[in-house]
């Protein structure tokens, strides 16, 4: 079997209080948390040690925190090498999919932190405008739990695989979808602040669409997969003179419709599987991309870099993925 080596980037709830501080003592991540914070505005040092759950819980907080900490996770991993040739595909859960985009390539990392705090700040204002919010729906058939979240006047925003819906929508609306849940299912309300990949966005995608279509991006180096289809970006036909992975005007327009579009983990998923994925990291905070793929993605071995701790095991991961051989750096003494 040749080996496949993906490379996941967690969403937004991912989070926990003082997830940051054990990636301090690695040398130079001060320096980049620092750039991070002047990037998105955000003083993304104390939200990561100090700040606690309702801080961080806080969309503009929340988001431009997860993919500081994904990259910070993923310079640590990888160093200075090109992603291009250790990296097959790379995904990212929702928010996640920024940070992806720069392990791609498409968005440097200052940039993609730059970015996800306008998506972020665009997304609170949007959410401050009419309570919502989303609950988790574990379990139960799969038809009857679309048929409960829309007979709740809710969308299901997140279609996860692994039989886990996030509805999305009212606040009473959840709360019916609570008191009367789909048979051998369980509904469980997210730490969130907002109906995120739902109509409740669309101020948000009013203001954050001009922002990322006047983003520098360039081209992705490697396979790409979108939230809204699961597919990668790819070429057009030859004539087109599209490149090999596609555009990154496409990926940030993408992006940006993302905000009211539902996020199809599933079909992510489908595709990991398709293209024969025998490795997937999952990079800071992890554990919920990694959870999903031990259901789906049967025989895939999988490591969640929850904290530097883990990085040795990924390495190895990624050594006997993608073929490449750890850097004297890596290398046990």
């Amino acid at each position: 079997m040749v080996p496949v080596l993906a490379i996941v980037c967690p969403g937004q709830g991912s989070q926990t209080p003082g997830f940051l501080s054990p990636w301090l003592d690695l040398p130079g991540v001060e320096d980049r948390v620092a750039a991070f914070a002047e990037a998105s505005g955000t003083d993304l040092r104390t939200h990561g040690t100090t700040s606690d759950a309702d801080t961080i819980r806080d969309t503009a907080v929340a988001q431009p925190l997860i993919v500081s900490a994904s990259l910070v996770a993923f310079r640590a991993l990888v160093g200075d090498a090109d992603p291009s040739g250790l990296v097959d595909v790379t995904a990212g859960h929702s928010v996640g999919e920024l940070a992806a985009a720069a392990v791609a390539g498409v968005l440097d990392d200052a940039g993609a932190v730059g970015l996800v705090a306008r998506r972020a700040r665009a997304m609170a204002d949007a959410a401050a405008l009419e309570p919502s919010g989303m609950s988790a729906v574990v379990g139960g058939d799969p038809q009857e739990v679309l048929t409960a979240i829309e007979a709740c006047g809710l969308v299901p925003a997140n279609v996860n695989g692994g039989g886990q819906v996030v509805a999305a929508g009212s606040l009473p609306g959840l709360a019916r979808l609570a008191e009367d849940p789909p048979a051998k299912a369980r509904v469980i309300p997210l730490q969130v602040a907002g109906a995120f990949h739902s109509d409740f966005m669309r101020p948000a995608l009013d203001a954050f669409a001009p922002v990322a279509a006047a983003w520098p991006a360039a081209d992705p180096r490697l396979p790409l997969l979108s939230d809204a289809d699961g597919a990668a970006y790819g070429p057009g036909t030859p004539a087109d003179g599209v490149p090999a992975h596609g555009r990154g005007r496409d990926v940030l327009a993408r992006l940006a419709a993302q905000v009211v579009a539902p996020v199809r983990w599933d079909l992510c998923q489908e595709t990991l599987a398709a293209m024969g994925v025998t490795g997937l990291v999952e990079l800071a905070p992890a554990g919920v991309l990694t959870g999903l793929a031990r259901r789906t993605l049967p025989g895939v071995e999988t490591v969640a870099v929850k904290t530097p701790a883990d990085l040795d095991a990924a390495r190895a991961l990624v050594h006997r993925h993608s073929g490449t051989r750890p850097t004297t750096e890596e290398t046990p003494a």
